[in-house]
């Protein structure tokens, strides 16, 4: 068995998990920090909404579809003017950050707004007619009644965030991704590519069951 991985340095293994892990998870953040409140103007701005503005939500819309539509390795390679900008690097776990948020809040925006059309139009009516404001009836109302939603879709943006790190390994971003593409790829080292796979998969398995898990949880009426 060991012969099998011998081309596998474990420690690489391990400090190119944690580098993916990083970029995950500071990517996962901004993603939730820009995506969340965008996802809910679309929602309050979009048609038949409190707030129906055809403009604004024609305007946000564009946006979003544009950087929906641009494949992630595009988006990686246009970006580097604005990534050297914001962190001084275009590489390692830094420079890929902001094209990770970049392909992933419009992405995870539109699964917001998605989710919070599936709330009850009843709920926020019956809100209205109680007096609340609009802060509270988006975190009393909209927010608590489709959080299993909004849980699903973190869910699926973390995952699709792992294999956006994963190919953020083509410009030097490190991680899983980097090593099997110069080690598994490029130098043929099968064994290599079998490892950070597995890995990889893993990592998916973990996150989908753990979202699972919160979206029944929060589920229970």
């Amino acid at each position: 068995m060991m012969q099998f991985f011998s081309n596998v340095d474990w420690y690489d293994i391990w400090m190119a998990t944690l580098d993916t892990l990083m970029m995950l998870g500071g990517s996962m953040l901004f993603t939730i920090l820009l995506g969340l409140p965008l996802g809910i103007v679309l929602f309050l701005t979009g048609p038949k909404q409190m707030f129906e503005q055809k403009g604004v939500y024609a305007l946000l819309s564009f946006c979003v579809n544009i950087l929906r539509s641009l494949p992630f390795i595009i988006l990686l390679i246009v970006m580097i003017p604005m990534t050297l900008l914001i962190t001084g690097t275009s590489l390692g776990v830094a420079g890929a950050i902001p094209p990770l948020v970049a392909g992933a809040t419009p992405f995870f925006a539109r699964l917001v707004e998605t989710a919070l059309r599936e709330v009850d139009r009843g709920i926020i009516e019956a809100t209205q007619a109680m007096g609340a404001s609009t802060r509270q009836i988006i975190t009393n109302a909209l927010l608590p009644e489709a959080r299993p939603g909004i849980i699903a879709a973190t869910t699926v943006t973390a995952i699709t965030l792992v294999s956006y790190t994963a190919m953020a390994g083509v410009v030097g971003a490190g991680g899983l991704g980097d090593l099997a593409i110069r080690y598994g790829y490029q130098r043929f080292q099968t064994d290599v590519m079998i490892v950070t796979v597995v890995l990889l998969l893993i990592l998916v398995q973990i996150l989908q069951s753990l979202g699972d898990r919160l979206v029944v949880h929060y589920s229970r009426k």
